[in-house]
């Protein structure tokens, strides 16, 4: 069995994980990142990447960069009213530029870009094909994992601080014993393409929503395809398998009839994927030697996109607060409960506003009194078209945006 030890051991490469993951191995502490999977390459992960995430890309010197891959601008939500007409909800123009706009960018290329940059710095190392099996603990703190490779390799690492980035199924925190407070959600979301026909004028990254009787979906435009997200009511997925394909191809025909020409490109239920939706919080983010952040600390419903902002500025105020600590071998519990501080109201108020979307949409859809945006949200951005800023500014930016500490910064 192999042991071995560094500074900062990191336990999930997605966002949140790769971007702590660099910031530290620029503040010069030895970092490795472990990840159970071979690649980054999975369906329907988040692909928004938000306005502060593009301005912390530009203080890191790496805007030039990230603006090279492939990507789209996140078009402004559009909503049906019932007289058929649509409006506009947002008005991410309206920001200030440069950060006026969401990028639309597959994970994995971003993933993939993040490690390439952590790479160049010589403190940092990423293990693919590496599971967490378990946590090292002496006298009650967690010292390190113990982990296998998918060659049934086992090993040990130790470290200084051990931070769980690994999702909302996060083997950290049940390894803890940590349970998370769980805010009930009335969907679950089934994810699904179909294909894009040559000749359609749909602008690349626009982004329509459809409400019909309880029915709910969002249409993603993508170069070559349409990303559809269908809402149903939590739990519903063993009746839409009892239902059957043809039933659920009738549903997107009735709900979405510009696409019922395609609908036969479904061709069984193994091609949708289900996200059971969750949104939950740990009341506590940290124990003696370990830290929690992004999904493992708050997992997000996808409303809004926002959970890829929340877990890169948790990884961002986490590197500013405990760069130094980490540099003088003395990190204390009080310096992760900085964190959890810092990025504490930040959560409440996104999880908030999910939840007041939830009330004022989904669940009385879902009750059977119809799905329509809400009327306020619609006189609003009627008749007040400054009022769309704000919802673009939350989505964009987030509460407490985070900037780059001093000690990551790079000129372009």
């Amino acid at each position: 069995m192999n042991n071995e030890s560094t500074g900062l051991l990191v336990c999930g490469s997605g966002p949140a994980g790769m971007m702590l993951g660099l910031l530290l191995a620029r503040a010069g502490i030895d970092v490795v990142v472990l990840e159970k999977h071979a690649d980054f390459l999975r369906d329907f992960r988040g692909d928004t990447v938000h306005a502060s995430t593009v301005r912390l890309m530009d203080e890191l010197g790496l805007g030039e960069k990230f603006r090279r891959l492939p990507q789209n601008r996140l078009g402004d939500l559009v909503a049906p009213l019932p007289d058929g007409s649509k409006i506009a909800l947002s008005d991410f123009a309206a920001l200030p530029a440069p950060y006026n706009y969401v990028a639309m960018i597959p994970q994995w290329d971003l993933l993939d870009f993040l490690a390439a940059e952590a790479a160049t710095e010589p403190g940092f190392s990423l293990r693919m094909n590496t599971a967490v099996t378990g946590l090292i603990k002496e006298g009650g703190k967690v010292v390190g994992v113990r982990y296998r490779t998918t060659e049934g390799k086992e090993g040990e690492i130790r470290a200084q601080l051990t931070v769980a980035a690994d999702g909302r199924h996060s083997t950290i925190r049940q390894a803890l014993g940590m349970v998370p407070k769980e805010y009930p959600v009335p969907f679950d979301t089934w994810w699904f393409r179909l294909p894009r026909h040559a000749g359609e004028q749909d602008e690349i990254a626009s982004l329509a929503a459809e409400f019909k009787g309880d029915q709910i979906a969002l249409s993603f435009t993508r170069e070559d395809y349409y990303q559809i997200a269908y809402f149903t009511d939590k739990g519903a997925d063993a009746r839409l398998h009892a239902e059957g394909i043809e039933r659920f191809r009738e549903r997107i025909a009735e709900l979405l009839p510009q696409y019922a020409d395609r609908v036969a490109h479904i061709t069984s239920m193994k091609d949708l994927h289900l996200l059971d939706v969750k949104l939950n919080r740990l009341k506590r983010w940290y124990a003696d030697g370990v830290l929690l952040i992004g999904d493992a600390a708050h997992a997000m419903s996808p409303a809004g996109g926002v959970g890829i902002n929340l877990a890169i500025q948790d990884a961002v105020a986490a590197a500013t607060i405990l760069a130094e600590p980490l540099q003088q071998r003395r990190v204390t519990t009080a310096d992760l409960a900085r964190v959890q501080r810092r990025r504490w109201w930040p959560t409440v108020i996104m999880q908030g506003a999910q939840r007041l979307l939830q009330r004022v949409l989904f669940i009385p859809a879902f009750a059977g009194k119809g799905a329509r945006p809400p009327r306020l949200l619609v006189f609003l951005a009627r008749h007040f078209p400054a009022f769309k800023k704000l919802p673009s500014r939350l989505i964009a930016f987030g509460p407490r945006p985070e900037h780059a500490p001093s000690f990551a910064r790079r000129s372009g």
